[in-house]
């Protein structure tokens, strides 16, 4: 019987610390999320107005969202992922909890779910070539400098091309974790169906899931071996301006190499604009969705609205093209479903 009747199958706005609270125990199947990074900007109090706004981005005093490096944004991530990864343990059912994260603090993150009990069990790369480039450069600083203009062409012309120790990222790690199996893996699927891993997931060309992953087509080689189907260019949804959305491909991949059973729930509390809940729906899976910004809450809603209308007329559709099958039948045939 499916617990959390009151946040199944819905998108709830909120605090996930606080929600988290009110869900039961051993309750949830598969965790996949792609949490705040505590990059500048970019922590608990994500704002939805604050991390869209472009205005003077491009001066160094206020740099796009992410971009600013600070010692204390990894401890402070820690400390916040200590909890969360807390209160994941004890509604999660021993199986599997998939996390996002920045390359730079992804070991804060895989610590903190160490240190809350989990096992990690794997670190996939998402892997990818578009991105944009965070190295600075100084010329703006030598500028400012009391020195005489020669002097800071002179340093401007030796620092050509020396800008900031940050290079272009082109892969974000997943962390694979597990709350530990009850008595033997075979013990745990036969009481929970959960904590395996399905092979069947295949990616490239019908190739065993590996920890590399890519959305996109890189060379031959590489996506002969990783390559998840590559995601529509519309399925965000032209109303989605949400700054991370995760290639909806990606997510069904996840949620196919570890959802056995038809009633698995799959939990994101940080829903963002929606991507998990997507994703559990078209495979048939329930899902709970939480998130803290009102405006991505009404996002992820309309992207579940459009596939349930999707739905509607695929099934629309097949119903119509049954009824002009039958009255086609001249030959007197049994009627046949034809796929659409």
């Amino acid at each position: 019987m499916l617990k959390n009747k009151k946040f199944l199958n819905k998108i709830t706005l909120g605090d996930a610390l606080k929600i988290l609270l009110e869900l039961e125990d051993n309750s949830v199947d598969i965790v996949l999320t792609d949490p705040p990074y505590f990059l500048d900007k970019l922590d608990n109090n994500w704002n939805y107005q604050k991390v869209n706004n472009r205005k003077n981005t491009w001066i160094v005093k206020s740099l796009p969202a992410g971009m600013k490096f600070d010692k204390q944004q990894g401890m402070a991530f820690y400390d916040w992922y200590s909890k969360v990864a807390d209160r994941i343990f004890r509604v999660l059912k021993p199986g599997g909890f998939f996390s996002f994260s920045s390359p730079r603090l992804y070991h804060r993150m895989a610590s903190a779910v160490d240190d809350a009990g989990f096992n990690i069990r794997d670190c996939l790369m998402w892997l990818y070539t578009q991105n944009q480039a965070k190295a600075m450069g100084l010329n703006h600083f030598i500028k400012k400098r009391n020195i005489s203009k020669e002097a800071k062409n002179d340093l401007i012309q030796k620092l050509d091309g020396w800008k900031t120790p940050q290079l272009k990222s082109c892969f974000e790690p997943i962390m694979m974790a597990q709350k530990p199996a009850e008595k033997t893996f075979l013990e745990n699927m036969i009481n929970y169906e959960v904590g395996l891993i399905n092979i069947n997931a295949k990616t490239g060309d019908n190739m065993f899931p590996s920890n590399v992953l890519a959305t996109e087509k890189i060379n031959n080689i590489l996506d002969r071996c990783f390559l998840v189907a590559k995601p529509k260019k519309d399925e965000k949804g032209f109303f989605n301006d949400h700054q991370t959305v995760k290639p909806l491909s990606l997510c069904e991949h996840l949620l196919r190499l570890t959802s056995f059973s038809k009633n698995s729930v799959v939990l994101d509390p940080f829903l963002g604009s929606g991507t998990t809940a997507v994703a559990a729906k078209k495979l048939g899976l329930n899902y709970i969705g939480i998130d803290i910004n009102q405006e991505y809450t009404r996002i992820a809603e309309q992207r579940l609205a459009d596939i349930e209308a999707d739905a509607n007329i695929f099934e629309k559709g097949k119903e119509q093209n049954f009824t002009l099958l039958k009255q086609s039948n001249i030959f007197g045939l049994m009627p046949c479903y034809s796929k659409v």
